[in-house]
């Protein structure tokens, strides 16, 4: 009551057969889990550069407006001294 070497042989394919789907099952599921991974990664490494980035201009913008209120107030002290000047030779 054994096997036939021909329903051994069609055995061992359909084993191969299972085993062959089963590995490329693994491998689907493994690249889609390290394109999820990647995918993660890059958006944090993409937020955390905009964070730069906006700090970055953010620091910039309040030099510029520090820059601009230091060259107004120089303006008006210069303003001032060239009427106290004015008034003193005047007087």
């Amino acid at each position: 009551m054994g096997l036939s070497e021909n329903d051994v042989a069609k055995q061992i394919q359909h084993m191969i057969a299972f085993i062959q789907q089963e590995a490329a099952e693994k491998v689907e599921e493994i690249e889609a889990k390290a394109e999820e991974e990647f995918n993660i990664e890059k958006s944090r490494l993409v937020s955390q550069q905009r964070v730069k980035i906006i700090e970055y201009y953010d620091k910039k913008e309040k030099q510029i407006e520090l820059q601009r209120k230091i060259q107004h107030s120089n303006l008006a002290n210069a303003s001032r001294l060239s009427i106290l000047k004015a008034r003193d030779d005047y007087v």
